[in-house]
Order: C-alpha cells, then structure tokens, then sequence
C-alpha cells in the first residue's frame, strides 16, 4: 500500500469506498510493486460484487413496506425452532391469504428475514440462490391465528401465562389480545420478554385490570369515582397497555368515562355487558363486545336500567333475523363496534358436547383434570340431554352469521375455561364457526385478518407481501383439520409444536 498509509483507514475505505480508494491510490500514491497491486485490485473486485449484491438487495426491498430484519431470538430457545434461515422458499404448496380468498394452488412462497417477500405460482416466481428450499406439496399454509379474546388467566388461576403462551404458539395462534387481565403486571412483564426473545409465545397485546360496578366481582376494579377510573387508566397506558375491558355490571356513567379516557390514551375498550346494553354501549362509542347473543341483554325483559338483571327468555325465543335484532346489529356496524365469537367455550356447557380431546388432558394439571372427570360424572347422571343449552349454541351461531353477513366485524378468541385450553380452543372455534356456516375462507379471516383489523396492526393477519411471515403448516388440507399443525413459524422462525407441546404435559393449571 501507500507507504505512510493508516491501515485500518484503508480496511474501512476498502469495504465502504472502494472506488474512492482506487482513485487516491493512483492520484496520490508513490509507486508500488506490481504484487500490492494485482492484490488491491483483487480486493476492489471483490469488494465490488459485494456493493452490487448489496445494491440488488437494496433493490429487492424497494417495492416493499417493510424493514428486512427480525428479531434475534434467545439461544435458550432454539431447542423449539426447526428452521430458522433468513431466506427460505416453500414451494408447491397451497396458501389460504386470510382475506376471505379461495386456496392458491401450487404456489411458491419466499420469506426473508422474517417478512413475505414474494408469493406466486411455483413455475413463474424466482427463487434467491441462497435460499433454503422446502418442497411443501400436499401441505396447506394459512395465516397465523390472531385471538382476541385470548386471556392469561383462567378461573381460580390468576396468572397461566408461560404455559398458555406455549399452548397458543404451538396450535397456531401467533398474535393475542388478553381482553383483560386478572394479572396485568404479569401479563406485561411476559409480553415484553416474548418481544424481546427471551421467552416464546404469541405476540401478546396486553390489558389493563378489569372495571366492574357494586355487586360485581370484588377482585376487578370497582371505581370510586371519575378520577379513580381515569388515574388507573393513565396508569396501565403508561405501561403499554392498550386494551380496557368493562364487565357486566358496570355502570354506564363509568363505562361512558372509560371509553372516553381509553380513547385519550390512544387505548381501546372492549365489553362483557349486561348492566349495559349493547345499544348503549355501542352510542358512547365502545371499540367491541364480547360474546355476542348469550350476553345481549338489550332484549331482557323487565330489565332495569344500568342494573345486570331482568328475564332471558330472549334467548330462547327471540327471531335472530327480526327488524329489532338487525337494527341493533346495523348500529354496531355503522359505529364500527366489532364482535367477538367465543363459540367453544359456550360449547363446553352443553353436557352432551362438553369432552375434553385426549391433547388437552395430557396438558391439563391433576387438579383440572379431576375436575373435568367430575362434571362428566354429573353429566351422566342427568336424565335427559340439555337440549335447551344446544339450541342456545345454534342461536348464538346464528347471530354471529347475521352480523357477519350485514357487514360486521366479527372476530374470535378462546375464552379458555373448563376443559377448553388456550389454543387448542382457538382451533375449536374454527371447526365451530364452521358449523354456524361460514365457508373456510371465512372462518379464516374472522380469526387471522379481523383480528390484525380491531388490533390496528396491518403487518399481521393475512399473507402479502411486506407483512410478517407469521404463519401455519398444516399437514394435508385444512378441510380434513386446523389441527393438523406442522409446523408455526412466527417472524420467520419456524417453530416445532411438538417440541414445545412436550414442555407442558400436566403444567396447564399448576400456576
């Protein structure tokens, strides 16, 4: 080199500048052996290739919306992960987008650095040289699920979040939100070691504590007064949370000031009503209801108002397709309050429908799995079947397609309770929307897209290029079984659910 030269400079300048090099070496150096020079230029040639190969992946992303990173994952936790290239192609394969499309056949599908980069037919797109192939004929992939009733806790147990994080990842659920924490400090503390790669799970968008009223549950909040409800607000929002949830018997003077300090907090609300009625809630400007028919107590009779009381004989007797039932539901369409299906957990109630699946009472603690085994005793000594709880099943049903069809957005979560687990429940409610008599496209984007939708997150939900590479394998057709799962892949990752289904044997219900 150029005698005097700093040669760390030169390495710098060799790697980022190399025609500026070139250009001082011959302007400004004194003359050099012909063996430095044949070696410099090899240098620059080499260097060279490596700026054009930059410049074409710089050309690669220009026509995308996104970053191509991802984040980095604890080594503690690629025991779990099966693929983990930051290029991959799937090709020959068939691919549901979320958005309510029939299947693509035969397509090819390239991930980089955790974001689609590009989806077609497998005879026309081109496939990087670099790129880990994957021959996925005669498997189906679809996004992943996003759950929006997807708590952290069941009854009795405040806090499951390790090992429901695990159930949800491994049944195909990549994005939850909690819709109400019995554990928020918990459930934020997780969100962000998931975030941060430290510990595996869905992506989770957590909430606040519950806000109830007098006579409600005495372990949520029952507000005070105004600043009691906006200073718990301010408090969790603080935090990152995002998401408040009013319960049955909270007061429409506190609903309304909930929804309306949420809102300043750049947060959303969502409700498990009967105090207030949908419509009510609906006209101060709440973001979702939860559950739909069994909690619309718009319809009860001798009803007070702002009090959970009055008869439900609604249930059983009211016309789904009547004036007054699409009335209320076109005011929750014209407001944009959406809707959130919580089909298997209702399931669960129905003595002749409500069996645990052989995977669930693997996963299921000692304690909830004796007491599955009681209710099923009790069950069988009932005389008759509860029929009435089976036609409630099917109005609910019915409700939900109503509302879908009009115009609404309905979305889904599991409301895991009894013997209904986290995720392994989110898969049930797919086959039970199906069911009602949604097609599988359909039933699909009510559970991956809708959900992104209510969330405010366009990079997830559906498969296009740009979002992220957030979805499910499964083994065969999605029309033999959402169960079928082969494998999940969560920013590009592609995680192992038998892996991670072997870390909880027993654990559901131990924390």
């Amino acid at each position: 080199m150029c005698e005097g030269e700093n040669y760390i400079f030169v390495l710098h300048t060799i790697f980022n500048h190399p025609l500026k090099l070139l250009k001082s070496v011959i302007t400004n150096c004194k003359p050099i052996n012909l063996k430095k020079l044949t070696l410099l230029f090899l240098i620059l040639a080499v260097c060279s290739c490596k700026q054009t190969s930059s410049h074409k992946d710089k050309l690669l992303f220009a026509n995308t919306t996104f970053t191509p990173n991802r984040p980095p994952l604890n080594r503690n936790l690629h025991k779990y992960i099966k693929y983990k290239s930051d290029t991959l192609a799937l090709t020959h394969v068939t691919i549901f987008d979320g958005k309510g499309n029939a299947a693509k056949h035969d397509q090819t599908l390239i991930i980089i650095n955790g974001h689609f980069y590009e989806m077609g037919s497998t005879s026309e797109i081109k496939i990087p040289s670099h790129a880990r192939v994957l021959n996925a004929k005669g498997k189906t992939i679809i996004p992943g699920i996003v759950g929006v009733h997807n708590h952290l806790h069941i009854p009795r147990f405040p806090f499951v979040g390790e090992t429901a994080a695990k159930l949800y990842l491994a049944s195909g659920v990549t994005t939850i939100q909690t819709c109400g924490a019995a554990s928020p400090e918990q459930e934020v503390l997780l969100a962000e070691q998931i975030e941060k790669g430290n510990a595996i799970g869905p992506n989770i968008i957590t909430s606040g504590p519950y806000f109830t009223g007098i006579n409600g549950n005495p372990n949520l909040i029952i507000p005070k007064n105004e600043q009691h409800i906006r200073d718990t607000i301010q408090y969790w929002a603080a935090k990152g949370v995002r998401w408040f949830k009013a319960y049955r018997n909270v007061s429409p003077e506190d609903l309304q000031i909930i929804i309306d300090e949420a809102h300043q907090q750049n947060a959303k609300v969502t409700g498990h009503l009967c105090s207030v009625t949908f419509e009510e809630a609906t006209k101060m400007g709440i973001d979702g209801i939860e559950h739909g028919l069994n909690s619309t107590s718009d319809f009860r009779k001798n009803k007070t108002p702002g009090i959970c009381n009055g008869s439900r004989e609604y249930i059983d007797e009211l016309e789904i397709n009547s004036a007054e039932v699409k009335k209320l539901q076109q005011l929750m369409i014209d407001q944009q309050a959406f809707l959130t299906s919580t089909l298997a957990i209702y399931e669960a109630s129905i003595p002749e429908r409500a069996f645990a699946d052989e995977r669930s009472l693997e996963a299921m603690s000692p304690y909830l799995v004796s007491q599955y085994q009681e209710r099923r005793k009790n069950y069988e000594h009932q005389s008759s079947p509860d029929s009435i709880r089976l036609k409630r099943l099917k109005r609910i049903m019915e409700f939900e397609y109503q509302f879908y069809k009009m115009g609404g957005t309905l979305t889904a979560g599991v409301d895991a309770g009894r013997h209904v687990l986290p995720g392994y429940g989110d898969q049930r409610n797919f086959e039970l929307l199906r069911e009602a008599g949604f097609t599988k496209q359909e039933a699909l984007k009510i559970m991956t897209s809708n959900g992104a939708q209510v969330l405010d997150n366009p990079d997830i939900g559906t498969i296009e290029k740009g979002k992220k590479a957030d979805f499910v394998i499964l083994e065969g057709s999605l029309e033999n079984s959402i169960r079928n799962i082969e494998y999940v892949f969560k920013d590009g990752y592609g995680y192992d659910p038998q892996q991670i289904l072997s870390t909880v044997k027993d654990k559901f219900g131990l924390e």
